[in-house]
């Protein structure tokens, strides 16, 4: 398969590509049936749809029997560290999968000495040597080695917290708090998508809903988008749905909620 988008255009003789896909049952993404054509490449790119018997081309896939779609995007993937080690991300491309969204609550960056030494044995589980501190020399490491499939990234309330207070059952004081609003907003300058939080987790749960509103306030200058793993998933989902669109409201930013369900017998027919 191949991925990618592009409009329907009529038959053009004249051109010359790459590579033509052809015979395959084509799901452009815009929500329409399938339907038959030829897809022709150029420079890597999706340059035409449609009857292309005619053109010229370098290569030929015959697609019979088989479906040719756009990427499928991973809205919540944990590639972060395992991107380093093979960049090609074969566990996903055999997926169909060209985009992974990252960052559940805690998130590879902002880092500093202390978290480097308490995450030590995943780096070192890894092999990874740590050669960043920001979003920017993050994304800045991946450019230069080159990856398989585009990577974005939330930034962790979890990682936000722990940058500033530890580990630790604290709350920040106002000064801790404006702090934190800080290394939200550079991550977003650096090119975050938004922030994200894992309440079941700790250090997650110690932090309140008015220092999340806090944080999600700052990604949302940016258009960013707070997606969380909410506080319960259980009998006590109907209130941690409650505080999630509560954050959404008064942060004035759009919500995702990851992986909704209820769990264990006493929540069912809880379902929202």
């Amino acid at each position: 398969m191949l991925f990618g988008v592009a409009h329907l255009e009529a038959r053009e003789p004249a051109q010359s590509f790459d590579i033509v896909i052809t015979n395959g049952r084509i799901i452009d993404g815009t929500g329409s049936p399938w339907y038959m054509g030829d897809i022709g490449i150029r420079s890597g790119k999706i340059a035409a749809i449609g009857n292309l018997s005619a053109a010229r081309r370098a290569r030929t896939i015959d697609a019979r029997r088989m479906v040719v779609a756009p990427g499928f995007i991973d809205m919540l993937g944990q590639s972060e560290y395992t991107i380093l080690v093979d960049p090609r991300l074969p566990s996903k491309i055999f997926q169909g999968i060209t985009t992974e969204i990252t960052g559940e609550g805690e998130s590879i960056a902002p880092l500093n000495d202390a978290i480097l030494r308490a995450d030590q044995e995943q780096y070192d589980h890894y092999h990874i040597q740590v050669d960043w501190r920001t979003f920017r020399e993050y994304f800045s490491r991946l450019e230069k080695q080159r990856i398989g499939i585009n990577l974005a990234s939330y930034v962790g309330a979890t990682r936000v917290r722990r940058m500033v207070l530890g580990d630790n059952d604290v709350q920040p004081t106002p000064a801790q708090l404006e702090d934190m609003k800080e290394f939200v907003s550079q991550a977003m300058r650096d090119g975050a998508v938004g922030v994200s939080t894992s309440l079941e987790y700790a250090p997650a749960p110690y932090a309140k809903t008015e220092e999340l509103i806090a944080l999600a306030g700052e990604a949302s200058k940016f258009g960013g988008i707070y997606a969380t793993h909410m506080r319960n998933e259980g009998t006590g989902i109907l209130a941690a749905i409650d505080e999630a669109l509560r954050i959404g409201r008064e942060a004035h930013i759009p919500v995702e909620i990851w992986h909704l369900k209820v769990g264990g017998k006493p929540s069912w027919g809880r379902m929202p």
